[in-house]
C-alpha cells in the first residue's frame, strides 16, 4: 500500500483523531510528510467528509503535542546521553546525531525565531524542538512560536488540498514553489539579523 493510501485510510477510520495522530508522527518520524497528510485531509473536507476548521485544529494539535514531547526530551536529557541515544536508535527515526548538532547550531546562531520558521521547513520541523529544550528556551515561548508557525503551515496545506485537491498537477506545483519562498523569507531575515548585529558591534 502506498503511503498516500495508508494516510487516507487512517483518516477515514479515525477522522480528526487520525489527522492528529498522523501529524504527531510527522514530527517524530520524518518519512511521514505533512505535505501529504494535511492536503489529503483538506481534500476530504472539500468533499464534505470533514470540516476544514476541524482539520486545521486537529493537525495543529498533533504537531504541537509532538513538538512538546521533543522539547522535553531535549530539556531532560544531558547532551552526551541524547547524542548516544540518537547514535543508537536514531536510524529507526531517520535521524542522525549530526542532524541534531546542526539544528542546535542553527538554534544558537539564529535564536528563538528559528522555532517559528522551523515549523514550516520540512527538514527542520522534526528537529528544532530538541535544541530548543537543550538550550532551555522558556516552554511558554517555545509553544507560542511553535503554535504560530504550526497554525500557519497546517492552514496553508489544508487550504491547498481543499481548493486544489482535484488538480494534482497544480497542487504539486504550489508545493514545489512554496519551499523556495519560505527559504527566501528565512534568508532575508537571517541577513537582516546579521546586519543588525554588525550595526550593534560598530556602535560599541
Amino acid at each position: 500500500m502506498k503511503i498516500t493510501e495508508w494516510i487516507i485510510s487512517i483518516m477515514e477510520q479515525l477522522g480528526y483523531w487520525g489527522i492528529a495522530l498522523l501529524m504527531f508522527l510527522d514530527n517524530v518520524f520524518p518519512p511521514i510528510p505533512s505535505e501529504i497528510i494535511m492536503p489529503s485531509a483538506g481534500y476530504s473536507a472539500s468533499q464534505g467528509q470533514l470540516l476544514l476548521f476541524g482539520v486545521i485544529i486537529a493537525g495543529s494539535i498533533g504537531s504541537l503535542l509532538a513538538a512538546a514531547l521533543l522539547y522535553w526530551v531535549g530539556y531532560k536529557f544531558k547532551h552526551e546521553s541524547l547524542f548516544k541515544f540518537v547514535d543508537r536508535y536514531g536510524k529507526y527515526l531517520f535521524i542522525q546525531s549530526k542532524d541534531v548538532k546542526k539544528s542546535l547550531t542553527w538554534f544558537e546562531h539564529y535564536g528563538h525565531r528559528i522555532v517559528f520558521f522551523g515549523r514550516m521547513i520540512p527538514a527542520v520541523r522534526s528537529l528544532i524542538s530538541i535544541p530548543a529544550g537543550m538550550s532551555r528556551m522558556p516552554f511558554w515561548k517555545f509553544m507560542l512560536f511553535s503554535g504560530l508557525g504550526t497554525i500557519i503551515w497546517t492552514t496553508f496545506l489544508a487550504s491547498v488540498g481543499f481548493y486544489f485537491g482535484e488538480n494534482q498537477a497544480l497542487m504539486h506545483e504550489i508545493f514545489s514553489r512554496v519551499g523556495y519562498v519560505i527559504l527566501a523569507i528565512v534568508g532575508v531575515i537571517v541577513i537582516w539579523l546579521v546586519y543588525r548585529r554588525q550595526q550593534r558591534k560598530s556602535k560599541l
